[in-house]
């Protein structure tokens, strides 16, 4: 049974990367911090199927902020594949956290090679990079494209992935770094646009709210479907040699598309909801993302199956769904759900 490690294992692709290893066969093993709230909503099932087949998924407390936490983890699991999945990922956030950001996503990476490096074990090692560390790079942009970041969360991303490279090539590491373009979800954060769009749509069509805000709707995004992309992830850990490989859809779409679809959904006119907000507007964007995924096609055999309109159509719904349930929920008396148990 092969035992992974997953930071940033209750954020979206964490979770979705638990259900697939898992589905393989996994002893899964993921990092939460410690926080007044749970944070588990994403995992609870993950938990409670596991308990079923029997006990292969486990939460521990960690902080890639916190060497000592890190180095008495890898000691006690000795994960023969990591996935480093744990950052401060929201672009509009990192400018007003540019330090924290900086430090969870470069500094906490750097932490991580550093501890397994000194442990002495050779895992496989995955890297989250992100399309961000492009900027302005003229589309499509592969895995040759210039660096070029407007962000904080940009350039921090750019320094972790230049890290695992480095790391690779320092001391033979099987290190791969995956630059993912957006990839969206009913599991996505609420502030993130693609969610903060469906899940006002989904409250306008339940006449819950009357407008939604938001900032630039010309911008173009490569959207892709958040499981298909973890099955990237493994598929780069079970290659003979490590690389980087851009995953992407190939298309773009702007958000102004984005908006049109999601109310189409609920049969409603956008233009009567959506307001532009100056508030929404981040200090610096990138105005065209549209990814060369050839290389993860050609090497990988890797594909996206989910369509831009089939992710719009299916968090809509998603999220359609679920006020409809909580709605329903809030006249009854409900019990918590169960947590899994986090082990010190």
């Amino acid at each position: 049974m092969t035992r992974a490690l997953i930071t940033g294992v209750t954020g979206q692709d964490g979770s979705y990367l638990a259900d697939y290893l898992l589905a393989k066969g996994y002893e899964v093993h993921g990092i939460k911090r410690r926080c007044s709230s749970a944070g588990t909503d994403r995992v609870d099932h993950v938990y409670e199927e596991s308990a079923v087949v029997g006990a292969r998924f486990f939460l521990h407390y960690a902080d890639l902020t916190d060497c000592c936490s890190l180095t008495r983890l890898i000691h006690q699991i000795e994960p023969e594949e990591i996935y480093n999945l744990a950052a401060q990922s929201h672009v509009k956030v990192s400018f007003e956290m540019p330090e924290y950001t900086l430090d969870t996503l470069a500094g906490g990476t750097q932490r991580l090679l550093e501890v397994v490096r000194q442990t002495g074990i050779r895992p496989r090692f995955y890297q989250a990079s992100s399309a961000q560390m492009f900027g302005n790079s003229p589309p499509p942009q592969s895995e040759a494209s210039i660096g070029h970041p407007c962000s904080p969360y940009g350039v921090a991303s750019l320094a972790a992935h230049s890290l695992v490279v480095n790391y690779r090539e320092s001391y033979g590491y099987h290190a791969s770094c995956g630059i993912l373009f957006n990839h969206e979800s009913p599991r996505r954060g609420e502030t993130f646009v693609s969610r903060k769009i469906s899940r006002a749509v989904a409250l306008i069509r339940l006449e819950m709210q009357q407008k939604l805000l938001l900032g630039n709707l010309d911008v173009r995004r490569d959207w892709g479907y958040a499981p298909d992309y973890v099955r990237a992830m493994w598929l780069m850990l079970q290659q003979d040699r490590p690389d980087d490989f851009v995953i992407g859809s190939g298309e773009s779409h702007t958000v102004r598309e984005f908006v049109e679809a999601a109310f189409a959904e609920v049969n409603l006119d956008w233009h009567d909801h959506v307001e532009i907000d100056p508030h929404e507007f981040r200090p610096m964007d990138i105005d065209h993302l549209r990814a060369d995924a050839s290389k993860a096609r050609r090497r990988l055999g890797w594909e996206p199956r989910i369509s831009f309109r089939e992710i719009v159509r299916l968090m809509v719904r998603s999220d359609l769904t679920k006020l409809r349930a909580a709605t329903s929920a809030s006249k009854h008396v409900t019990h918590a759900p169960s947590r899994p148990p986090l082990r010190a």
